[in-house]
């Protein structure tokens, strides 16, 4: 199996859990319950790893088709349903980019691509979750 995560409980008294989680990359990720200043919860993290998995296509595309970026946020918003499991079942990209001359038409294959080909959380979510995608273009 490719990839893997250790997951350690760091509080052990009181009400909070929070957990550092430790790759096999050697990567560090601290999770928090609620979520606050020692990290995000588990599902404000899956809205992340979208925003994150989507911004690195996108961005990827972008400069392989000479686009002159200075600047480029990703905006993720999600709405979860009432029970539990409280899964997201509306979740809205928003691609905020900021550049030179930048080509509409070249964002928006970007993000198709990211969308539909790339993006592998996008890809897993996209069963349970109607994710919209769009974006803004900011001048320089």
């Amino acid at each position: 199996m490719a990839g893997g995560a250790k997951v350690v409980l760091e509080t052990v008294e009181g009400d909070r859990s929070r957990l550092m989680v430790r790759f096999e990359s050697g990567a560090r990720l601290a999770l928090d319950s609620p979520s606050g200043e020692g990290g995000p919860s588990p599902v404000e993290a899956v809205l992340a790893a979208l925003g994150g998995c989507t911004a690195m296509d996108v961005i990827s595309i972008l400069r392989k088709k000479r686009q002159r970026v200075t600047g480029y946020e990703v905006l993720v918003q999600g709405e979860r349903r009432q029970e539990h499991p409280r899964i997201y079942t509306r979740i809205e990209v928003i691609h905020r980019v900021t550049g030179h001359d930048l080509s509409p038409e070249a964002v928006a294959e970007a993000i198709r691509l990211s969308d539909t080909k790339y993006c592998s959380v996008h890809a897993q979510m996209e069963g349970t979750a109607e994710i919209s995608s769009r974006f803004e273009i900011v001048p320089a």
